[in-house]
């Protein structure tokens, strides 16, 4: 059974969908893997080290040849058209509803699964790669906003003088949210945190956060541990509310994603007006319209005097871990979705098994 591995496409994307270690797996458990010449090179993964792993590195039509093809993000039209009849395909669709494009690969013999549809389940866990790289997101972007930051975030005291510890606010408590979180306070900010979802005000205790409690007359949790719209009511009191504690942050990191809806606006410009000069907006949220309602997706800009971030892909940046992590997301799932036989690997029925049946676009 041949895994196809193409270098990813979509401008500034530097992950891959398979790493050597990884790789080496696949070829131990009966896999052929095929990986594009220099898809791995933006990752740090050599050709050399690929073959060195019992990967072929290959031309890229070989790729969209194989039985099962593995990418990272969406499929342009040129891969999809690409992909042949009876093969699978499995990335990050980045799909909701009805999608012209996958309804043609469907219609050419192509099954899709979209790694994004992975069941919010503990079976699930190791294959769950908006975790892994909302994880990897959440790191980054504090990163990002420290070396955006003109002052220090810890409280540093020398002869010189002393620098109070930098007032970092969290806006949503998901996996991206708690770690950004827990990577300013190792780096000795003052961290704050927000989220709709009652459940999470002890998360944020745990990581030595504070956690703002407001009340908005309705709870925000929803199905699976994401959380829910709002009621226009609740909205407008929510950004009421909120409007004086994100006045008083040096630097605000946005996580509040609501799946397959416009990201929910929390910082409105009077806000931005009243933010001290030199403070920092990192909007996580930049590619679903962004929790500010002065983000500029892919765009570092300055507004009354405050930077507003909106990168949308921060896993990129961290390429070598992001593809490791994404990479064993995908081994994870193909262990559930091949039996061993005599005569080789043989791929299962992806709809007896509840994970995979999520998974299938069109189904």
């Amino acid at each position: 059974m041949k895994l196809g591995i193409p270098k990813e496409t979509i401008a500034g994307e530097r992950r891959v969908a398979t790493t050597p270690e990884i790789a080496k797996k696949l070829v131990a458990t009966g896999f052929e893997v095929l990986v594009e010449q220099g898809a791995g090179a933006a990752a740090s993964f050599t050709d050399e080290a690929y073959a060195a792993a019992g990967a072929q590195p290959v031309a890229r039509a070989d790729c969209f040849n194989a039985d099962i093809v593995l990418k990272v993000r969406r499929p342009s039209e040129e891969e999809a058209r690409a992909v042949r009849a009876g093969a699978h395909y499995i990335s990050l669709v980045e799909s909701c509803g009805e999608d012209a494009l996958l309804g043609r690969m469907r219609e050419q013999g192509v099954t899709v699964l979209a790694m994004e549809r992975m069941p919010r389940i503990s079976r699930a866990q190791s294959m769950d790669a908006l975790s892994s790289q909302s994880n990897i997101a959440g790191y980054r972007a504090v990163i990002e906003a420290a070396a955006c930051y003109r002052r220090f975030f810890p409280m540093l005291m020398t002869s010189a003088g002393s620098a109070k510890p930098a007032r970092v606010l969290v806006l949503g408590v998901g996996v991206a949210g708690l770690q950004a979180i827990a990577t300013a306070r190792r780096l000795g900010a003052d961290v704050f945190a927000y989220d709709v979802r009652p459940e999470t005000k002890e998360q944020i205790r745990s990581l030595g956060a504070k956690p703002i409690e407001l009340d908005l007359g309705e709870s925000g949790a929803g199905e699976g541990g994401y959380a829910k719209e709002l009621s226009a009511e609740a909205k407008a009191r929510q950004q009421a509310l909120l409007a004086d504690e994100l006045a008083k942050a040096h630097v605000i990191i946005t996580t509040a994603l609501i799946p397959c809806r416009p990201a929910p606006e929390l910082i409105t410009e009077a806000v931005v007006e009243r933010m001290r000069a030199g403070s920092i907006i990192i909007d996580l949220a930049a590619a679903n319209g962004g929790n500010c309602k002065l983000t500029e997706p892919d765009q570092v800009i300055e507004r009354h005097g405050v930077t507003i971030v909106g990168h949308t892909n921060y896993p990129s940046m961290v390429a070598a871990d992001a593809s490791s992590f994404y990479a064993k997301n995908l081994s994870n799932l193909l262990e559930i979705m091949v039996d061993k036989t005599d005569a080789g690997l043989q791929l299962k029925d992806l709809t007896a098994d509840e994970i995979t049946k999520a998974m299938l676009v069109g189904d």
